[in-house]
């Protein structure tokens, strides 16, 4: 296949694209501006990296035991002195359900976003085979509550409070994007008041469905529903089913020739974005393999968080460059 532009815009039926394309729901020419980083270039160390802690003090629900593994964490990575923005955005690193890549897609995107002035936080959920749903989205949930309820704490604003996520991760994210709740106004616990919907999300060559074809990443599909999981949960946790009007905003990014987890997955969820009026833009790069992160090493790739960036700057997630 030939290397193309991913910029030009053109518009998507579901299930089918040829080529690259990048199809934003709003503002279709906005994205011609976003220049890419030098391919290899280290981007410095700007964010403060903060103490990790447990998301629940007294042990999470359903936990097996007190080892680290049964114990979720999040990592606070704050902007530089100055520089913060208000919004926050909470990182789900993927690992197909079963382990975690916490630097590639975890503390090096939050130094990303933090060069940008938003403050991050690094989520350590948990996994199977030990874990099965609903623990991975109670720790998800818990991670967006908790980055709500102290936000004065990191001088973050509430209301700006999103997410992103990669591959397993970025199922993780979408699934904290169509399963949520406003919280629980009378729980004594007031991280269980807040609510647990984010205000926009970011996903990265996400899986998306659970439906056992062979549009569906079997690893993550076992490690997260087991072996046998019933037609109604497969159908739960197939996020491209979960879409409503109530959908945040979303960016999306994948490659068309991903042979781990098929541009099929983003391409349907855009389009349930779509169908529902949720704002949405969705890039798709020709070539590209799966689990690039933030691609520095590749000078079509590494446009990506520049058009993330772009996006989050014309919703008001983030103003001028810091």
């Amino acid at each position: 296949m030939t290397r193309c532009s991913p910029l030009f815009s053109a518009a998507l039926l579901a299930g089918a694209i040829a080529g690259c394309a990048s199809a934003p729901a709003s503002s279709p020419a906005s994205n011609a501006s976003a220049p890419a980083r030098a391919a290899g270039a280290a981007r410095p160390i700007v964010a403060r990296a903060r103490p990790g802690f447990p998301l629940w003090a007294n042990g999470a629900p359903g936990a097996l035991g007190s080892a680290p593994t049964d114990r979720p964490t999040m990592t606070p990575y704050l902007p530089p002195e100055g520089h913060a923005n208000g919004t926050a955005v909470v990182v789900f690193p993927g690992g197909g359900y079963t382990h975690l890549s916490m630097v590639k897609e975890g503390s090096d995107v939050a130094n990303w976003l933090a060069s940008t002035g938003v403050t991050a936080f690094v989520v350590q959920y948990r996994l199977g085979p030990a874990y099965h749903h609903p623990a991975m989205l109670d720790d998800a949930q818990r991670a967006i509550r908790t980055v709500r309820a102290r936000a004065a704490e990191w001088g973050v604003d509430p209301a700006r409070v999103g997410i992103i996520g990669f591959s397993a991760g970025g199922h993780l994210a979408s699934t904290a994007g169509t399963h949520f709740d406003a919280g629980a106004a009378s729980n004594a616990d007031p991280i269980e008041r807040a609510s647990s919907r984010p205000d926009f999300m970011m996903l990265i060559y996400p899986v998306i469905t659970m439906r056992g074809d062979s549009t569906t990443h079997a690893g993550s599909r076992l490690a997260l529903l087991g072996a046998d999981p019933s037609p109604e949960l497969v159908r739960l946790l197939s996020n491209e089913t979960r879409v409503t009007a109530q959908t945040p905003p979303a960016f999306l990014v994948h490659t068309f020739d991903d042979r781990t987890v098929p541009v099929q997955n983003s391409l349907m969820f855009y389009d349930a974005l779509q169908r529902a009026g949720v704002a949405a833009e969705l890039h798709v790069f020709d070539h590209g393999p799966h689990g690039f992160g933030l691609a520095p090493a590749d000078p079509v790739l590494s446009a990506w968080p520049g058009l993330a960036e772009a996006w989050m700057r014309r919703h008001g997630w983030i103003g001028a460059s810091p």
